[in-house]
């Protein structure tokens, strides 16, 4: 499985950005997709993420937000983010999770977006 991302950049607080994710490869019909971000000296967080359904969860500290979009027939998953703040500085993730029928899974990340808040 391979995952492109992209359009992270630079942006004044207040801002907004959509990250993009194209999915590739053996993507299994039970999946997650996702985005994660990784501040320095952080620990990798999610984001928010998407299964095939258009069921969505987000931590309650992203919720209002970010918002994750998913075409599914594309393998492909967005990320709205508005009303950027400087804590929102980070390397966005993206990820794909293929699930078995026993319920173990495996993970496949992609490159990494930097997304930069900053005035």
């Amino acid at each position: 499985v391979q995952l492109q991302a992209s359009g992270g950049g630079s942006v004044q607080p207040g801002g907004s950005l959509r990250l993009s994710c194209a999915a590739s490869g053996s993507i299994f019909s039970r999946n997650v997709m996702g985005w994660y971000r990784q501040a320095p000296g952080n620990q990798r967080e999610m984001v928010a993420n998407s299964a095939p359904g258009g069921s969505t969860t987000y931590p309650s500290s992203m919720k209002g937000r970010f918002t994750i979009s998913r075409d599914s027939a594309k393998n492909t998953i967005y990320l709205q983010m508005n009303n950027l703040e400087p804590g929102d500085t980070a390397v966005y993730y993206c990820n794909v999770r293929n699930i078995w029928n026993n319920g173990s899974h495996q993970d496949y990340w992609g490159q990494g977006t930097l997304v930069t808040v900053s005035s």
